[in-house]
């Protein structure tokens, strides 16, 4: 919006060519999503505590989590805000990647805040059921999916893959794609639901891969650096680095609420919503399978609950002392902070090898 009504004024006042240049609004969305946050963070807080709106603690999860019930949840509400407004201020809303990806963030938060109002407004206990829940994701990952590759057959898209350190190698999935976008869409947004639970871990991670990914959208959209990374150029999608700021500001401004010990937790409503948006952006910039490697941690989540379950259904043994792994860590008798911390140190080791990538190849 604002890069709409003021940079028009650049041919009279030298002074708003600045808002030409993404990463100047990258930037002013990073710190928009902040400011967001700070401002309302303590609004919100203190509305769902006078509404009763706290978290329900699971009788099978460790017992030290115990005293954060009635924690006020369903901040994801707030990070939904902090990602959508500054980039609707700051982007160029011309771009369709900046619609996709704000459609389907928003789409998989409102999955999130009906199963978050169910379980918590409602008092229904399990929310959605984990099939209305996977249905609702799948329906809206093929909605992306098909749009994609309606796109890649205008030329505005590309449905080939390319795989990190071999550059030879870029199959062309065709309509597999859509089948492919959808895995991966509802692996993510699940991934991250499955790593929030701890305090100020999900988010830091997020923020952790936010950052990498939003560097990734630059180097794509920019014709020089992708011609000599030898990626897949994408005309305009570095409009998609503002979302990525965005996300990058609103994951650090509700860190400030959800660090240890938690003010706020952001429900499924942000865990849904910012692991659909990580995915968004992977596949919007042809970096899916890189996902694996920036979104490490999350991948290292979602195998333990995998590996537990698969290994208590066929032998009826648990390889962990409890699913997900953080839990695995809690009952070996680390602290919860130092969980979380060591857990972010993954995080960035994750995101710098993912970076590597793009000069190996």
């Amino acid at each position: 919006m604002l890069y709409h009504l003021l940079y028009p004024l650049h041919t009279e006042y030298s002074f708003f060519n600045v808002f030409r240049y993404v990463t100047f609004r990258t930037a002013s969305a990073t710190l928009t999503a902040l400011l967001i946050s700070f401002l309302m963070g303590p609004w919100l807080i203190a509305r769902l505590r006078q509404f009763q709106i706290g978290q329900h603690i699971r009788r099978e999860g460790p017992e030290a989590h115990r005293s954060k019930a009635g924690t006020p949840t369903m901040g994801g509400v707030l990070i939904l805000t902090a990602i959508v407004v500054p980039t609707l201020l700051w982007a160029n809303l011309t771009s369709v990647f900046v619609w996709v990806a704000l459609g389907t963030t928003v789409a998989f938060g409102l999955i999130g805040f009906a199963d978050d109002y169910l379980k918590i407004v409602r008092k229904q206990s399990q929310g959605l059921s984990a099939r209305a829940k996977m249905l609702l994701q799948t329906g809206c990952a093929i909605v992306v999916g098909l749009l994609l590759y309606d796109m890649s057959r205008h030329g505005d898209y590309s449905t080939a893959l390319l795989f990190p350190f071999f550059k030879e190698i870029r199959p062309e999935l065709g309509w597999l794609f859509v089948p492919f976008a959808i895995l991966l869409l509802v692996g993510a947004s699940n991934a991250v639901n499955l790593t929030d639970g701890l305090d100020g871990l999900a988010i830091g991670t997020v923020l952790i891969a936010a950052a990498a990914y939003t560097v990734l959208t630059y180097v794509t959209g920019h014709a020089q650096f992708s011609s000599y990374l030898d990626l897949i150029h994408i005309p305009r999608i570095w409009e998609l680095a503002i979302f990525g700021g965005a996300m990058v500001g609103a994951s650090l401004g509700f860190l400030w609420f959800n660090c240890y010990p938690a003010q706020l937790f952001m429900g499924d409503v942000g865990s849904l919503a910012l692991g659909s948006a990580i995915g968004t952006i992977a596949l919007l910039i042809k970096q899916e399978l890189l996902l694996v490697l920036v979104g490490g941690v999350f991948v290292l989540e979602a195998l333990s609950v995998i590996v537990q379950v698969s290994s208590f259904k066929l032998t009826g043994k648990r390889v962990f002392r409890m699913a997900p792994l953080h839990h695995h860590f809690e009952l070996a008798g680390w602290s919860e902070p130092k969980i979380i911390i060591r857990f972010w140190i993954l995080g960035v080791m994750f995101a710098l090898a993912s970076l590597t990538t793009l000069k190996l190849r």
